[in-house]
């Protein structure tokens, strides 16, 4: 950073929120993946049989999928900063609730909060597309994913040595609640007031930042007009809010991208089904246990990472051609599942998961920044949210097809995936003008 600039080129009030929000998403994921992995052991521990287990999960993937369009719309109406607190302060009692949970109800009942309100992360997107120009987006969607995924990757391991203690599941369940609410207050403090005052003092200082006068401004008048309408929605009553945010999804679902959400659940389903049998297929396969495996989701998580850093290049590469970049990738996302589903050897599989975690991380990246740019972002949490619906559906589906396609051959799940990510390609050549025709508008208006 240069003269006090923060984030994606923003001055320094604005830059101070980016990495603020680079600290939630960071929080988010490492409060979370302390607790998840240890709660199947923990309902069975309460005496529930593995399908009383399975619908418990099951329940709490179907309100997420339902939820995230609805979250996603309200924030666009109510603003980000009380839809975000809202979100984070009832995970929090969420997760309270399940530092409490002695029987198989309590515990059904604490994942009630959480799975209809557990979207901070999407509502801490729309509100990064907010702040910053679409030239810099994927930048700063990459560096957030980048955050995130490093608490992804640090909370597993702490909350495996509170397991450990006495009551440890209950100790773990309570720091994550308290962690949600330390985000809760990182998001009370963050300076709203002053989120646009550096869009304004950065006409003086054209030479050394990479917004140009044209996004600055607009990026002004598009702060302006939504604290304009977020001071008016906020306090309608709710059946007034409900009402617009039917109206918000209706219109998405009648617009014209539905060949994107396409791309989306498509490629979502194909990376589900490469890790939906990864552990059980490398040691049918090739012998090796599932330590090994766990230590090479972890080298690929850490490299996710490492890709999340690396997007600021990528994009400036591609000449900020996010079409582009979404096709090459999906296309190397392709090839490497073919080759872990063709592997001969385990180093075969290590080379395949070593790209992948770049091609991956780079295509998620780059099909949010495609939606919000065709759909726009005055949507932005409506979009994100229909994309995370999207996501939940593939969720729902991949380890379904998993089941099926395993019947016929360890290699049967990663070369479904192949296939739908074929189609998934071909249906971005086949709207190639489309995409390419919005790139074009976006470089323009940089």
């Amino acid at each position: 950073e240069d003269g006090g600039r923060g984030a994606a080129g923003c001055s320094a009030p604005s830059g101070r929120f980016v990495r603020c929000l680079y600290a939630v998403g960071f929080l988010d994921l490492f409060g979370v993946s302390m607790v998840v992995p240890l709660m199947n052991l923990h309902i069975k521990s309460l005496g529930a049989s593995h399908t009383v287990a399975g619908i418990i999960g099951s329940l709490y993937g179907v309100m997420q999928l339902f939820s995230s369009t609805f979250v996603g719309c309200w924030s666009d109406i109510v603003g980000r900063r009380y839809s975000l607190l809202a979100c984070i302060l009832l995970s929090a009692l969420g997760y309270f609730l399940l530092g409490t949970s002695t029987t198989v109800l309590l515990f059904a009942i604490s994942r009630v909060p959480v799975g209809i309100f557990k979207h901070t992360l999407s509502i801490s997107k729309a509100l990064l597309s907010d702040l910053v120009s679409e030239r810099d987006r994927p930048l700063v969607m990459g560096r957030f994913n980048a955050a995130s995924s490093v608490g992804f990757i640090l909370g597993p391991v702490v909350g495996g040595y509170l397991a450990e203690l006495e009551g440890g599941f209950y100790q773990t369940s309570f720091i994550c609640a308290s962690i949600f609410l330390l985000n809760g207050g990182l998001v009370w403090m963050l300076p709203w007031n002053e989120e646009n005052t550096g869009n304004r003092e950065h006409h003086q200082d054209m030479g050394t930042n990479s917004f140009s006068a044209k996004a600055n401004h607009d990026l002004h008048l598009k702060s302006s007009a939504n604290r304009a309408v977020t001071n008016n929605n906020v306090f309608q009553s709710p059946w007034i809010q409900v009402a617009t945010v039917l109206k918000k999804i209706k219109e998405i679902a009648c617009s014209n991208l539905w060949d994107i959400f396409l791309v989306r659940f498509l490629m979502s389903v194909a990376i589900l089904l490469y890790y939906s049998n990864f552990t059980l297929a490398l040691e049918e396969r090739f012998g090796v246990k599932p330590l090994f495996s766990g230590y090479l989701t972890s080298y690929s998580s850490a490299l996710g990472v490492l890709a999340g850093c690396l997007l600021g290049p990528i994009t400036r590469l591609y000449q900020h051609n996010t079409y582009r970049i979404l096709l090459h990738s999906s296309t190397f996302t392709c090839t490497l599942i073919l080759l872990y589903a063709s592997a001969l050897n385990i180093w075969m599989v290590i080379l395949s998961s070593t790209f992948l975690a770049f091609s991956t991380t780079i295509s998620r990246t780059c099909i949010i920044d495609l939606e919000l740019t065709i759909g726009g972002n005055e949507a932005s949490g409506t979009l994100l949210g229909v994309g995370q619906s999207v996501t939940s559906v593939g969720r729902i589906i991949a380890p379904l097809l998993s089941g099926i396609a395993q019947e016929f051959s360890p290699c049967g799940p990663p070369s479904l995936a192949v296939g739908l990510a074929l189609v998934a390609i071909l249906i971005m050549n086949a709207n190639k003008q489309k995409y390419c025709s919005h790139g074009n508008v976006k470089l323009k208006n940089q």
